[in-house]
């Protein structure tokens, strides 16, 4: 065993920003257990690779992951590779049959059986515990895992069980032990927040648990990530609007707007719901950062269906949007109902709504040219500063090119005039 505890572990995180907190729990777990972590795969003798099983494209980069750290060790550059997480959850036996090479596998909640395959104890005591793979002055905190909403599409409660909510207490102190080694933004993430607190107590609580987390000293951002619509708290529209210290913003993926397809996606929302909440957005906290997400070519959706869809983006004119084609599932509820819309038809109206989202992103962001905005920064390219305003998340919305005398920093926030827009980043000067 003690062999074993000398050698050095890179782990790997593919997907989402939940599965980012779960590798990041797990590099503290192994530094405490005196297991050296390499920062590159080049020194290390162990690669952990945590997967995602989201959709195809996700699986795809998982396995690729894989199978390019297999051959690294087939070379003599590994000793030995480990794979967990969403996909290795789902298809374990598939897996360790197609690429025995790998030395063992591990579903989304074995991090103990992973740590003892590693010669380390799992330490209940670090529970919150991490070493961050972001930028120091930010972080995501996952206050829930799981899920428990019928989406006919969906994997993800095959993946990661039925929503488990964590008690304000140890979110809580989560975030104060986050605050105390400097990070300024907290990102709320987990697979479903709007259910927050009902398993644990009865009731949702995330009316309660935003503003504890603003209120940490520390804490000057607060942001709100995959919010579900059918069931959105609506005292939290006030909460944002009212909390100085809560972004402006709420990622709520839609994925579809005809009542045709979301009544087949089984969402749980009509289409005229939906608008309903997000006019009450709209109306009740001005100038409010929506992003969403949408699929395209799920089995239900005709060009009827579609045409509805690009409109209804058209209208609404979200801050930020994302598109997917659909993946068809095996365990889901759609998976018997085919995957009729060819991938090319699929991909038509993918690039058909970006382009128009595309449109949209650069007219908001022109009229932002001769305003001034608060602005993290998030590093330095060159003798420019990269940072984001309150209206986008982390590594996946706008940012903004900074020029600056040269005395802010990477962690800083600046107030900066924006100066130049594209449809993606704005330009201004600190």
């Amino acid at each position: 065993m003690g062999g074993v505890k000398k050698q050095k572990v890179h782990v790997i995180t593919m997907g989402c920003p939940k599965n980012v907190v779960d590798s990041e729990k797990l590099m503290a777990q192994l530094q405490r257990n005196d297991i050296e972590l390499t920062a590159t795969i080049e020194g290390a003798d162990v690669a952990v690779i945590n997967t995602c099983g989201f959709i195809d494209a996700a699986k795809e980069e998982s396995i690729d992951m894989i199978v390019e750290n297999v051959k690294r060790k087939g070379k003599g550059k590994l000793q030995k590779v480990y794979a967990m997480g969403c996909l290795t959850e789902r298809y374990r036996d598939t897996l360790a049959e197609e690429i025995p090479e790998v030395d063992a596998f591990f579903g989304s909640r074995e991090v103990p059986a992973l740590l003892r395959e590693l010669g380390a104890e799992y330490k209940h005591r670090l529970l919150g515990e991490r070493i961050l793979s972001t930028p120091p002055h930010t972080a995501y905190l996952k206050i829930s895992e799981g899920c428990d909403n019928p989406c006919s599409f969906c994997a993800i409660p095959l993946m990661r069980g039925l929503h488990v909510s964590r008690p304000i207490e140890e979110i809580t102190a989560e975030t104060e032990m986050l605050a105390a080694s400097g990070v300024k933004e907290i990102v709320v993430i987990g697979q479903d927040t709007t259910c927050y607190g009902r398993d644990l107590y009865g009731i949702g609580r995330l009316g309660d648990l935003l503003p504890r987390i603003a209120d940490v000293r520390g804490v000057e951002w607060v942001r709100l990530m995959y919010a579900y619509p059918a069931h959105f708290p609506q005292e939290i529209i006030d909460v944002i609007a009212d909390h100085p210290g809560i972004c402006k913003y709420v990622d709520m993926p839609v994925q579809h707007i005809s009542d045709t397809v979301l009544k087949s996606m089984r969402r749980g929302i009509s289409r005229r719901a939906m608008l309903n909440l997000i006019e009450m957005m709209q109306t009740k906290v001005p100038g409010i950062a929506l992003r969403t997400t949408l699929i395209v070519g799920y089995p239900a959706e005709g060009e009827k269906e579609f045409q509805e869809l690009l409109s209804f983006v058209k209208i609404v004119r979200f801050a930020r949007l994302g598109v997917f084609a659909y993946s068809q599932e095996e365990g889901t509820f759609a998976f018997s109902l085919g995957d009729p819309v060819p991938a090319t038809e699929k991909e038509r109206r993918r690039v058909a709504i970006m382009e128009a989202q595309r449109e949209i992103s650069e007219e908001r962001n022109e009229q932002l040219i001769g305003t001034r905005v608060k602005v993290l920064i998030d590093r330095r390219e060159g003798e420019q500063l990269v940072g984001r305003t309150a209206h986008d998340a982390p590594e996946i919305d706008n940012e903004v090119f900074v020029t600056t005398s040269g005395r802010h920093a990477p962690g800083d926030f600046c107030d900066v005039e924006i100066t130049g827009a594209t449809a993606y980043d704005l330009l201004g000067r600190a």
